[in-house]
């Protein structure tokens, strides 16, 4: 891509995102979502494969969709209330309506379909910035009329996300689509908790955002798309497949790495609201999210492919590897000792 078009891509999606967060009217986050979906577009079809062409029509028809939706519920409630504030968002054919739309731009069960094909026709780059990025201003929503939410569809649509989330990844043999229903359970566990404690889903955003953010860069800088050549990536870069095992086996949620935190204090936070059912049954259905962590695991370090004599073997070459992946390699692993201090700010 052009170094102008992408430098022009890379503002818009930061203005996107910006005006999204900071605003209070709903035409002006309307217009930073909208700012946000055509900015990302030529990142998605850049490559200008077949694949990446589908890609990027599918996000497209999903987000307008979407952005439809929810000018459709400002404007409804404006009718109803007189006013367009995002706060004060007090009709409920408006909160559902909302509700759904939100969903459909996060990838939330049941209007997920959309987001492992993306990411599939997708460059990791790309997948990195459609599953950090541009969750932000949809969350940020999330976060702004928490208030006015109907709990128990929330419940509802995240519990599913974190059952399919983890189903749909067992037979999966692209990395990518394996990432994609990874995202999808992560935002389970965000969104249930979204209406009792803003603050904690904010900080399970941050650590998945560190997390995902180290995942796809060592992916990216050993070039790994499927399982088949995570096996041998080994003999390309050992070290950094060494610490993506830690950030894999962090982002299952094991102690005593980072990704364990917020899952401990979703799960507290739950108990507290009296919801310990639910707690359980999101945990319980995290075991199956656990197995397809375990299985990148050990195809990443511990094991080597059954035709490992007669394949191409990528040798180990000196190769500088990129400085943002060791500031966040500690950050995605090391974090749990500071949980007190994280306690104390939410």
């Amino acid at each position: 891509m052009n170094p102008h078009a992408k430098l022009m891509t890379l503002t818009s999606l930061a203005l996107g995102t910006t005006i999204t967060i900071t605003s209070n009217h709903w035409a002006m986050a309307w217009t930073g979502l909208e700012i946000n979906t055509i900015a990302i577009i030529p990142l998605i079809s850049k490559s200008h494969h077949p694949r990446a062409i589908e890609a990027a029509i599918k996000y497209f028809l999903v987000q307008a969709a979407a952005s439809a939706s929810i000018l459709f519920s400002s404007m409804i409630n404006a009718w109803t209330s007189g006013q367009w504030d995002i706060t004060q968002l007090t009709n409920i054919t408006s909160c559902l309506l909302l509700t759904a739309a939100i969903a459909m731009k996060l990838g939330l069960t049941p209007f997920h379909f959309w987001f492992p094909e993306v990411l599939q026709g997708s460059s990791l780059t790309t997948a990195l910035l459609l599953s950090t990025v541009m969750k932000l201003p949809p969350i940020a929503i999330l976060l702004m009329t928490s208030n006015s939410l109907n709990p128990p569809l929330l419940t509802l649509m995240a519990t599913l996300s974190v059952a399919l989330g983890g189903w749909m990844g067992l037979n999966q043999t692209q990395v990518r689509k394996i990432l994609a229903f990874s995202s999808i359970s992560h935002l389970g566990w965000m969104t249930i908790i979204i209406i009792y404690a803003p603050k904690l889903t904010f900080l399970t955003f941050l650590l998945y955002t560190f997390l995902t953010s180290t995942i796809f860069l060592s992916l990216n800088t050993s070039n790994t798309t499927k399982l088949s050549t995570l096996m041998s990536a080994w003999t390309k870069t050992p070290m950094l497949n060494a610490t993506l095992m830690l950030t894999l086996l962090s982002l299952a949620g094991l102690p005593p790495f980072t990704g364990f935190l917020p899952k401990w204090l979703i799960i507290q936070e739950l108990t507290k609201q009296e919801m310990t059912p639910t707690a359980l049954i999101i945990a319980l259905l995290s075991l199956l999210s656990l197995f397809f962590y375990l299985r990148l695991t050990y195809f990443s370090s511990i094991t080597l492919p059954p035709n490992s004599i007669n394949q191409t073997k990528h040798w180990y070459v000196h190769k500088n590897t990129h400085t943002l992946i060791a500031i966040l390699t500690p950050l995605s692993t090391l974090l749990l000792p500071l949980s007190p201090l994280i306690l104390s700010t939410i």
